[in-house]
């Protein structure tokens, strides 16, 4: 019995070992395997790079506008642009259209009268409730009180909401740069509380200090698109640099306003007897703003004064006037109308940046 039970305990022994020698080749298998990398799927191919809206937008810039500064372009402007029919109830107007449309259809220069309204309860009780404004900086052609219609129309316009109108569609239409030319009767500090409530505003406006132009000259419109810098305001106050409000007498050449009550007068006389409208300083040239309307505005005088003769007063008055330039501003009321000789303001604006 002693040597089956020890004949056993040899053979359980063997069995044991075995068994242990199995595990072990199990362990090294299973060890190898996992140190084995996994095996993955071919690599996709990389996806061509595009260009970015950036370099697009620059691209774009570029073939629109070339290698011209911004003091060899010329821009469709409107006189009293905010004196129109659909903005507010006026009685006389300049234009035809509101400020958005004046933009949509093709102008890029906005003249802009601002005026301190200050609230009148007096307005508002006999007016019905219809005049209850607070005080602030609006869009009057004279007082802000005397006479509704003529030196200031119903609704009100605000300046900082007209401007956000002109910022709103800057934001719509990315490769379009527009001017704002002030007649300015109020004080700086409330000039900026207006323009401090306009959205977008700071990431648009153009500031000739930090452009070094006075320096180096006026920038290519196609950098000005480039940066977003596509807002220029300007001020016939001087007071107001500093919050990238350029003054006109400054920065540019202007004839006089007016083509007189007969629409006859032609010559093109500098607005300012101190800045000639040929002035030339070393290594900066002024941008010129030109005026082409009358006293008082009609639809039949300006259908007459837009065609033809706007376009033989660039070319026989203003420009030998200038120095041999182009206006780069060309101003007119109901900027739609012509003569029908087949020129209008936006063709002649068209043609003056065809010119080499």
């Amino acid at each position: 019995m002693i040597g089956m039970n020890m004949l056993w305990l040899r053979r359980s022994g063997r069995y044991s070992l075995a068994c242990l020698l199995l595990l072990a080749l199990l362990g090294t298998a299973t060890a190898a395997a996992a140190s084995t990398p996994a095996r993955t799927p071919a690599a996709t191919p990389p996806t061509p790079v595009t260009a970015s809206a950036d370099t697009r937008a620059a691209e774009a810039a570029a073939a629109r506008w070339g290698e011209r500064r911004l003091d060899e372009v010329a821009f469709l402007t409107t006189h009293n642009a905010f004196t129109n029919y659909e903005d507010s109830r006026w009685s006389s107007v300049n234009q035809a259209e509101s400020v958005r449309h004046q933009l949509d259809n093709g102008v890029r220069g906005l003249s802009l009268d601002t005026h301190w309204y200050e609230r009148s309860t007096w307005l508002c009780v006999i007016s019905f409730g219809s005049d209850c404004y607070p005080s602030d900086v609006y869009l009057c052609h004279g007082d802000c009180k005397t006479f509704a219609g003529a030196t200031y129309a119903l609704p009100r316009q605000s300046f900082h909401g007209t401007m956000q109108t002109v910022v709103d569609f800057l934001a719509a239409h990315p490769q379009e740069v527009v001017t704002v030319f002030l007649e300015d009767y109020v004080g700086a500090e409330q000039l900026q509380q207006s323009l401090g409530r306009v959205r977008g505003l700071p990431e648009l406006l153009f500031r000739a200090d930090e452009w070094g132009v006075r320096q180096h000259g006026w920038p290519k419109v196609a950098d000005l698109v480039t940066s977003g810098k596509r807002l220029l305001i300007f001020s016939d106050r001087s007071d107001r640099e500093h919050l990238g409000v350029m003054y006109d007498r400054s920065w540019t050449v202007s004839n006089y306003w007016s083509l007189g009550d007969l629409g006859n007068d032609l010559a093109c006389v500098s607005r300012w007897a101190d800045v000639p409208l040929d002035r030339r300083e070393p290594g900066f040239r002024r941008l010129f703003t030109m005026s082409h309307h009358r006293n008082v505005p009609t639809v039949l005088t300006a259908a007459l004064d837009n065609g033809s003769k706007l376009r033989n007063r660039i070319a026989e008055q203003c420009r030998p006037a200038a120095g041999g330039r182009s206006p780069n501003f060309v101003s007119v009321d109901f900027h739609r109308l012509s003569d029908g000789s087949g020129h209008t303001p936006a063709s002649i604006v068209a043609e003056l940046n065809a010119s080499p």
